[in-house]
């Protein structure tokens, strides 16, 4: 099952089309994305036997991002051995965690507003939390996940760095620094949804390339640590981390520079096309 989120309402692909929910479903399921979420077991039960239909025009510059308003936003770092390695970091015994703000959420398309400083990229797969996860064994993780999108960690370096503390949330929350997109896509929809290619390219200028079968804890760990601290609710998403071929690993070290355009894409999922101007 493919769900997008387009200019607001949310669209579901049936085999004649793309399909607005709320329309469909008879006011069954509500327009706002976000909010299917909070149903989605029911829903999926529906979308099963929704009659196709093709009453929405999927233009790029209408799709937001397929989950515009979570509650938590939980990231991972050096989550790819070869991303620790360019970082100067051993391979860590337990994730390292920290947030992006949902006001740094943007959609798959469109300008990127590029802050003062050191901005960096960060191709990932995104993983959205479908039922709510409290205490979860790695084994039943996936069953609390109610798909997959692209991610891009946008992260001003220097502010990220700075000290005497590390300002990780605040360096990666920047307005636009969490595009998400184009589509939320089922676990059941992937051959393997533990092995996907991801990767990013700069201008035609492939950066990075990757496979979620090398992540060194894989979304059902992930789930499962994280569930084991804090409840993850419906709606939530989990940035998984970034594999090598970012600019700060670089030698020299490369930024993002306006003008410049990134392209970032997941096998399975689809692309996200970004613009860089300066804000």
């Amino acid at each position: 099952m493919r769900v997008a989120n387009v200019a607001g309402r949310a669209a579901l692909l049936t085999p004649a089309g793309w399909t607005d929910v709320e329309r469909a479903s008879g006011g069954l399921f509500p327009a706002d994305p976000q909010e299917l979420f909070e149903r989605w077991d029911h829903f999926r039960q529906w979308a099963a036997t929704a009659p196709p239909g093709h009453d929405v025009e999927l233009a790029p510059s209408a799709l937001r991002s397929p989950v515009p308003r979570p509650r938590q936003v939980l990231a991972i770092g050096l989550n790819y051995r070869d991303h620790a390695d360019e970082s100067g970091f051993s391979v860590p015994e337990h994730p390292p965690v920290f947030t992006k703000f949902v006001s740094s959420i943007t959609g798959p398309y469109g300008d990127i507003s590029l802050p003062e400083g050191s901005v960096d990229w960060e191709v990932e797969l995104v993983a959205v939390i479908g039922r709510r996860a409290w205490q979860v064994g790695a084994g039943q993780a996936w069953d609390h996940v109610a798909g997959l999108t692209v991610g891009q960690d946008i992260s001003e370096r220097d502010k990220q760095l700075s000290g005497p503390v590390p300002q990780f949330s605040l360096g990666k929350s920047h307005p636009d620094f969490a595009p998400m997109g184009p589509y939320l896509v089922t676990p059941d929809e992937f051959d393997d949804p533990d092995d996907l290619e991801l990767g990013c390219a700069i201008n035609g200028e492939e950066m990075q390339k990757g496979r979620t079968s090398s992540l060194i804890f894989s979304v059902p760990e992930l789930i499962a640590r994280l569930s084991a601290v804090l409840p993850l609710l419906p709606g939530d998403v989990i940035f998984t981390g970034t594999p090598a071929g970012v600019g700060l690993g670089r030698r020299p070290q490369r930024f993002l520079a306006a003008g410049e355009e990134l392209v970032s894409h997941i096998e399975g999922i689809g692309e996200m096309r970004h613009r860089m101007v300066r804000g």
